[in-house]
């Protein structure tokens, strides 16, 4: 879970304190809920989604390492890098396939289809919603695929100050954002 703090335009910066030393991204395809939906099956969740958009859900690994869990090393302001608008279901004809790139620096880290999504989105809404009410303007996003620096090989560094990072989902557009490390 991420707090709205930590969304950030298309093209903003990315600020990241100093103290992190493993800053990742992951390039992910999002959902925004469209109605209020508890309990819902599996087929019928395609009629909650308002629209989709890319998302890059960067990560503090050393953070997420240390705290063993999520929630803190994507919480960080600036961490949600997310648009660059939002695309009705009217516009996609299958959101499980579409083409997903992400790039640092030119470099082609990403490249894979949400067609490989471990879990399709009919599952994740009704999975969730058996648990928590979902509500308008929820975002979900729904994983990211391989080629992130922690499950790349050990020559590959994690993201240093300047670094440009751009994500894009075919249909769905291309955010681009610049790491920026602060005091």
């Amino acid at each position: 879970m991420k707090p709205r703090t930590s969304l950030c335009g298309p093209y903003s910066d990315i600020a990241c304190p100093r103290f992190v030393t493993q800053l990742d991204y992951e390039g992910e395809l999002a959902l925004v809920i469209g109605k209020e939906c508890r309990k819902v099956p599996e087929a019928a969740a395609a009629g909650y989604v308002a629209g989709y958009f890319v998302i890059n859900d960067v990560s503090a690994r050393d953070i997420q390492f240390i705290d063993k869990q999520y929630t803190r090393a994507k919480g960080f302001d600036t961490f949600g890098p997310c648009g660059p608008w939002l695309t009705t279901p009217d516009e996609i004809s299958d959101p499980c396939n579409l083409r997903l790139t992400t790039r640092v620096n030119g470099e082609l880290r990403q490249d894979s289809s949400t067609s490989n999504l471990v879990l399709k989105i009919g599952r994740i809404i009704s999975s969730l919603s058996r648990v928590m009410t979902l509500e308008p303007g929820d975002i979900i996003s729904t994983g990211t695929p391989s080629g992130t620096v922690l499950s790349l090989s050990s020559h590959v560094k994690y993201l240093q100050h300047g670094d440009v990072v751009e994500v894009e989902i075919e249909k769905l557009g291309k955010i681009r954002n610049r790491v920026v490390f602060t005091d």
